[in-house]
């Protein structure tokens, strides 16, 4: 096309041409072990599909306002067509474009493939570069952004082909009766592929048997959890770094400064705090999360596990409040110092502790908070710094070149936007330095586990 082409890489994203009124999404690979079906999840905030009609494939190419078509090209490739007026009104937030293998192989045998999305003057492309040892590979997101829209690229891999991949979204599949299989002249399909198809085999069988058929099997209905799904994500992102089989003490730590009012309000820190707990429930001894809050003042909050998660931080923390409550200024050492003293005095242990600490920046305590990660350092304890926007985060932002430590124990990203950046990007991003941290503290002593 000509106009603007934009290569994305793993977690980037992008926006799309806001003036065009239309996209195409266009996935295709030069060669495959197998067939590819190619699939589009139309899901709401809580990344689950609100029907089945909105799951989009070979057997039910459009959702029912058409906002997406899809468009068979060959056995390799597809395109789906988006109608973005339609979208946008739709409620639906985002578009999860996938593809898996229709036969044997992993995507670690796939070549060429890459997703493409057109708008306008604009095209977006991510290559798949790094081959996958999975059956399916989710590729990209298309998500709102203000009054426009962006791509964000993912290629996550996803162990177990379609029918798990649909059911993580939502998408209620029946098992395939076993007497209801192809016959050998029957142009066949893997068992992945035949779930999907299983209702309508169940109506050709019905109408042609010569005695009644069985009941076919009811919808599996898997009954996942938002954490669930978070640890799902967790687990790749642990493999991804080889510390799958890592087992460490979690916290967070929230800023509750009076800045931080419009993120409570909205929801965005039980949604981080989830996503945490996530973490914990995957690497913890026990599951639970330790959780702190901080403004003027510092208070620790009950541990909690993966029962009694929902709306944890309006019932423990609502909120920044003017008058009571923690106060609203920003004061980093005093909850660091309460962290340390819990862990190396009043309940010190073996594992490492890793702490996950939110801050939506207003940094000064420039010393106080240098001197607290050099003492620390000496400590089996990792600090994971990440903003809430683009701020002040002072100290945070010089982490590598802090001196005096004996181990580099911590390491600082910053996010635009958390509900914008998906599983995959954040928990890469987490566990960004903590392995060479583990192998460093192990070294030196620190870690004696």
């Amino acid at each position: 096309m000509d106009g603007t082409i934009i290569n994305l890489v793993s977690g980037s994203n992008a926006k799309l041409d806001e003036a065009s009124m239309n996209a195409r999404v266009k996935i295709s690979c030069s060669s495959s072990p197998a067939e590819l079906d190619l699939s589009c999840f139309m899901v709401g905030a809580d990344g689950r599909v609100p029907a089945d009609d909105y799951f989009i494939f070979y057997n039910q190419p459009a959702d029912p306002q058409r906002a997406v078509r899809f468009e068979p090209i060959d056995k390799y490739s597809g395109e789906f067509v988006i109608d973005l007026r339609a979208l946008q009104t739709s409620g639906v937030e985002k578009c999860v474009f996938a593809a898996t293998l229709d036969g044997p192989g992993t995507f670690a045998e796939v070549r060429g493939c890459k997703i493409s999305a057109a708008a306008g003057n604009t095209e977006l492309v991510f290559a798949i570069t790094e081959g996958k040892a999975e059956t399916s590979l989710v590729l990209a997101e298309l998500y709102r952004h203000g009054q426009g829209f962006k791509l964000r690229a993912v290629g996550r891999g996803f162990h177990g082909g379609l029918k798990p991949l649909a059911e993580a979204h939502g998408v209620e599949v029946e098992d395939e009766p076993a007497a209801e299989a192809a016959s050998p002249g029957e142009p066949g399909h893997t068992a992945a592929a035949a779930a999907e198809l299983s209702a309508s085999i169940a109506e050709a069988a019905a109408a042609t048997a010569a005695s009644p058929p069985a009941q076919p099997a009811p919808p599996l209905k898997l009954n996942l959890t938002k954490i669930d799904l978070h640890k799902q994500q967790v687990a790749l992102s642990l493999r991804k770094k080889n510390i799958e089989q890592e087992k460490a003490r979690v916290a967070v730590v929230f800023d509750a400064s009076g800045s931080m009012s419009a993120l409570y309000q909205k929801g965005v820190v039980q949604r981080a705090f989830e996503r945490v707990l996530a973490v914990a429930a995957s690497m913890d001894d026990d599951g639970m999360l330790d959780v702190w809050f901080f403004a003027t003042k510092s208070k620790r909050m009950p541990s909690v596990g993966e029962t009694g998660y929902e709306d944890y931080v309006k019932r423990t923390y609502p909120g920044p409040r003017m008058f009571g409550g923690l106060g609203i200024g920003n004061n980093e050492p005093v909850v660091m110092a309460d962290i340390l003293k819990k862990y190396t005095k009043e309940d010190p242990g073996t594992l490492p502790v890793y702490v996950v600490f939110f801050s939506d920046g207003g940094i000064y305590e420039t010393r106080k908070i240098s001197k607290l990660l050099i003492d620390s350092s000496k400590h089996n304890i990792f600090w994971q710094f990440v903003g809430l926007g683009q701020a002040d985060y002072g100290v945070l932002r010089e982490l590598d070149d802090l001196q005096g430590r004996y181990v580099d124990n911590a390491d600082f990203f910053a996010l635009d936007d958390l509900d914008e950046v998906s599983d995959e990007e954040l928990y890469d991003r987490l566990f960004n330095e903590f392995p060479k941290w583990l192998r460093e503290a192990r070294e030196k002593g620190v870690i004696r586990s």
